[in-house]
């Protein structure tokens, strides 16, 4: 694919209106800035779900996403890694620009998003993330709290096509519904 002719609003995150709506609802719910067991936990039930090798509990900030939950080849070393736009072929880490990957997409659509093939996709093909760590399929879904702000997603990804199809569209929107009920258990516990 030749990069030089693409429009360069393709290598952005979309705009996003609702960031400070955002943040304000996660500083409320202490999520996003630090790595949370329960959320790794799921994130491992989450990749093995999908049969695939990475899956992420994801908060969306102003300038990047912040991976609460976090599953990969090498999880147990995950909180030492640099952040995955750092280095090519790096392994993800639990921070990563806006700028990358596909949940701030998913975020302001406010719908789960299955690619099985980000290469078959104009929009997607030109991420950073395709090269940088070898994302080649993507699945996520939101993260929409009781108040109606979209906080993050819930996403895996796999370094070979995938087949995801309608079972996995299913399938991630179900999970995303299982961490906004843990989400919401967790402030009625905080009140």
């Amino acid at each position: 694919m030749n990069h030089d002719i693409l429009d360069p609003r393709l290598l952005t995150a979309p705009h996003d209106p609702d960031i400070p709506q955002r943040l304000a609802r996660l500083a409320q719910l202490g999520l996003g800035d630090r790595p949370d067991s329960e959320f790794d936990k799921f994130a491992a039930r989450l990749a093995s779900a999908a049969n695939a090798p990475y899956a992420m509990v994801n908060f969306v900030g102003d300038e990047e996403q912040y991976f609460a939950g976090l599953y990969g080849p090498d999880s147990a070393k995950a909180d030492a890694l640099e952040a995955a736009s750092s280095a090519s072929r790096a392994t993800p880490g639990r921070t990563m620009s806006r700028e990358h990957g596909y949940c701030p997409h998913v975020v302001v659509r406010r719908k789960a998003l299955v690619l099985d093939d980000v290469c078959a996709y104009p929009r997607f093909a030109v991420n950073p993330v395709v090269n940088s760590i070898g994302v080649r399929a993507y699945m996520g879904a939101p993260l929409i709290d009781r108040t109606g702000t979209a906080l993050g997603t819930i996403c895996v990804v796999n370094t070979e096509e995938s087949s995801w199809g309608r079972p996995g569209l299913e399938m991630i929107k179900s999970m995303a519904a299982e961490v906004m009920d843990l989400i919401h258990r967790r402030e009625q516990q905080l009140r």
